[in-house]
């Protein structure tokens, strides 16, 4: 197995053994020959974690290319949540205690490199965190409130963030690692199903009357359904499951719930990791590459390629920011002074965006896959005189298309096929996989998390059967969760 280590440039971290090669990170996100290293474990040492920044890209990419990769995408998400740092660092709190006790003053920093610390008594503490975080470089605060230590922060740091005295214990780290809860139920108890909604917001995976045929199939199963809503983060813990019918957003409270559930033991649809991969069109692009799965043409841009946009596509294209939905952050740009005006104003937020080619349809097909199997197909059409599916700036505002349901077995097998196997490469949760059909040619735009199922549109052919299929998912994984197999 090749080790890579990918850092800003290749002067911050010179450090080179036999079987590890340092890359810069660019170089690692836009040299084809990296994907093609399919063992690959890299070690991302960038100066910046931010979200959308290189270092980020360059840990979703590698779990999108199958490298084993630290840190992951889901621990950067996680230490930019302090509340989420309390929550995974709670079972250290004895530790911390222990460890800290005899520490002067109100205040404490232990720097953690690859599970080794040089601060005197701390070595223990180190290596936990490290285990628990799975991350390369990080520094954790501690403050004493009310005469006991608690964790205020951890962040991830860079290569620059090491000080002179403590680089040579950090390079010998590196060349060691190198070398180198789940509830309990008694039998027979009820289930508590918690669904996540926001009443509030217009972009909503179910509409109401779905929401509530979905709390009746949780009843009708066995189970107990309550809806929650943002302000009842702290009750997860109360329940068995959490079903998030929200919209979700990596930076969002949907995401720091699905965190939560899954650090509790509790069954999650959909989990965190669904959404951080699925909220990321970058991602996307490179796992359907990757896989050698049909898609339209499609250009990672960063601001060293833009030229290779009108080349590789042609024009008109579309370019996505890479967390758009719900047809916004998608635009069609049409000649090339609009090109560079929206690229320029993408890549402003985002290191990288994806330019594809446009495939004019008149409608995608939707196929929703459950626990890798379709569960329903259906055409959304076009709005009307707008070539996507939503117009937000129709002559009544917000504009919708049509949508048709179809039975599974009515819909073109190949498009099922291509839309359970794409959904298998991001996990076994609740995916609406759309892909646009030209001839004989199929190709996926989009695999979306937590995708929309409303009363009179996807249930059109199975009516209640459909919500019954979901919630029976619930009630299959906790009981294997009872019986102890964690699926």
């Amino acid at each position: 197995m090749s080790t890579l280590i990918v850092a800003d440039s290749t002067t911050d971290w010179p450090l080179a053994d036999e079987g590890v090669s340092v890359v810069a990170a660019r170089t690692y996100l836009t040299d084809p020959a990296h994907g093609e290293d399919r063992g690959a474990r890299v070690i991302n040492l960038s100066r910046s974690y931010r979200y959308q920044s290189l270092g980020y890209y360059v840990s979703l990419l590698a779990e999108a290319r199958g490298h084993k990769v630290l840190p992951r995408a889901g621990t950067i998400e996680d230490v930019h949540s302090p509340r989420l740092v309390r929550i995974l660092t709670d079972e250290l709190a004895e530790l911390v205690e222990q460890t800290l006790a005899k520490v002067e003053g109100d205040r404490f920093e232990l720097s953690v490199y690859f599970g080794a610390t040089p601060s005197q008594g701390c070595a223990v503490l180190a290596k936990q965190l490290f285990s628990l975080l799975q991350a390369p470089l990080l520094r954790a605060c501690f403050e004493r409130e009310g005469g006991h230590w608690r964790t205020r922060t951890i962040r991830l740091v860079g290569t620059h963030d090491i000080g002179a005295a403590d680089r040579p214990f950090a390079m010998d780290a590196a060349r060691r690692h190198l070398r180198g809860r789940t509830r309990s139920q008694a039998p027979g108890a009820r289930h508590d199903v918690a669904i996540l909604h926001n009443p509030q917001d217009s972009n909503v995976a179910s509409n109401p009357a779905a929401l509530a045929k979905f709390a009746e199939a949780a009843e009708g199963l066995g189970m107990r359904a309550e809806f929650i809503t943002a302000g009842d983060f702290a009750r997860l813990p109360e329940f068995d499951a959490l079903f998030i019918r929200d919209t979700t957003f990596v930076h969002h409270y949907t995401y720091r719930f699905a965190r939560r559930a899954a650090a509790e033991g509790l069954v999650v649809i959909d989990d965190p990791d669904s959404i951080l991969k699925c909220n990321n069109k970058v991602y996307l692009a490179e796992l359907l590459a990757r896989h050698k799965l049909p898609a339209p043409r499609t250009l990672v841009v960063c601001r060293d390629n833009i030229d290779q946009i009108v080349p590789t596509l042609s024009l008109p294209c579309v370019l996505k920011q890479p967390d758009s939905s719900f047809s916004v952050g998608v635009e069609r740009v049409d000649d090339e002074a609009a090109l560079a005006a929206r690229v320029a104003e993408l890549l402003g937020h985002s290191d990288l965006i994806v330019a594809q080619e446009w495939m004019p349809t008149e409608f995608d097909w939707r196929v929703g896959v459950l626990d890798g199997r379709a569960i329903f197909v259906c055409k959304y059409w076009m709005a009307k005189g707008h070539w996507q599916i939503i117009d937000h700036n129709g002559a009544g505002g917000r504009e919708e298309g049509p949508v048709e349901t179809l039975a599974v077995g009515e819909a073109p097998e190949e498009v099922v096929r291509l839309a359970v196997q794409a959904a298998c490469h991001i996990g076994d949760g609740f995916y609406g996989i759309d892909i646009k059909q030209v001839g004989n040619r199929y190709c996926i735009v989009e695999i979306n998390d937590n995708p929309n199922v409303d009363a009179g549109n996807e249930d059109a052919v199975l009516k209640d059967a459909l919500y019954r299929e979901v919630m029976g998912v619930f009630l299959r994984r906790l009981a294997q969760r009872r019986r102890g197999e964690v699926p």
